[in-house]
């Protein structure tokens, strides 16, 4: 093999590699496009998600608002009911301590007067 020879060989080999360069930048671009579009679709599943998510803890939050309100008015009327409770728990004092003193006016009197605690 002459110089010559050698010098055809290396500019084969010089295309050879800089074709198979060109090729591999081609193809690396080409699997980078697919996964760009893999992950972006991969993204927006997330975001479509995430949407759905905070929808349904609007929802959630506008039910316990709801609910909070609810529970307010028991908490009102629940004191009202405590306080008529209140009432009706010194009125049945009062007609214990009148039972009381009627009973013990009546048992002072008892030659004249008798109770009768069953018929």
């Amino acid at each position: 093999m002459e110089e010559k020879d050698f010098r055809r060989i290396e500019e084969m080999m010089s295309r050879m590699i800089g074709q198979f360069r060109g090729e591999i930048g081609e193809d690396f671009r080409y699997h980078l496009g697919v996964q760009r579009e893999d992950f972006q679709h991969k993204l927006d599943l997330v975001v479509e998600g995430q949407q759905t998510l905070v929808e349904g803890i609007d929802r959630l939050e506008g039910r316990m608002d709801g609910i909070e309100n609810r529970l307010e008015r028991v908490e009102v009327r629940g004191a009202a009911v405590e306080m008529k409770v209140d009432a009706v728990e010194k009125k049945v004092d009062a007609v214990a301590v009148d039972v009381a003193a009627h009973r013990r006016d009546t048992e002072a009197h008892r030659k004249g007067w008798r109770v009768s605690d069953g018929e």
